[in-house]
């Protein structure tokens, strides 16, 4: 890997043999190993789950820090994430919903997918009567290179179940993230 890596750098123009480039292929496929690492996790397998029948309310984790990769140029997008869902007959450790959040994000992406990705992981894992999921997030692949537009944030917005069939839960999640 840090052979290529050094071809890369030899590329774009650069001589890795220059001082400050001497550990960078190392330093590369370190950042790499974190930034790629919900390839080597499985979501299901974090989401344990707690028999609990009597809460029927919305559950909502809002305002997840958000980083990943862009598939298509492999720069960062990054904002927040919304995760809610309304339980049937399990329940989840909050923390577990940013962890699957993570766990996706950790993954070359497109918003889109990751989306979805975290809504459908829900829907398998705690059967809820409902999820949502919306994020919002400011794509480096704009800012930095193509278009260069630098205050534009994309947000996209996932729901399955009570949440697309009743239109209250619908905006109790919608209204319970803007404020």
């Amino acid at each position: 890997m840090e052979k290529h890596i050094k071809e890369i750098l030899q590329i774009i123009g650069e001589d890795p043999r220059r001082d400050g480039l001497l550990d960078t292929p190392k330093r590369v496929i370190k950042s790499w190993n974190e930034l790629y690492s919900g390839y080597n996790q499985n979501p299901e397998e974090v989401l344990k789950t707690f028999e609990y029948d009597r809460y029927k309310g919305m559950v909502l984790l809002k305002n997840i820090e958000l980083y990943s990769m862009c598939e298509h140029h492999m720069l960062p997008f990054v904002g927040k994430c919304h995760i809610a869902y309304i339980p049937d007959k399990k329940i989840v450790g909050i923390s577990k919903l940013a962890r699957v959040m993570e766990i996706f994000a950790r993954r070359l992406q497109i918003q889109e997918r990751l989306t979805d990705e975290i809504a459908d992981c829900l829907i398998k894992i705690l059967e809820p009567k409902g999820a949502a999921v919306q994020i919002e997030a400011e794509h480096f692949c704009m800012r930095m290179r193509g278009v260069n537009k630098q205050n534009s944030t994309m947000v996209t917005t996932t729901l399955r179940g009570s949440f697309i069939k009743d239109p209250s839960t619908r905006n109790e999640f919608l209204n319970a993230i803007r404020s």
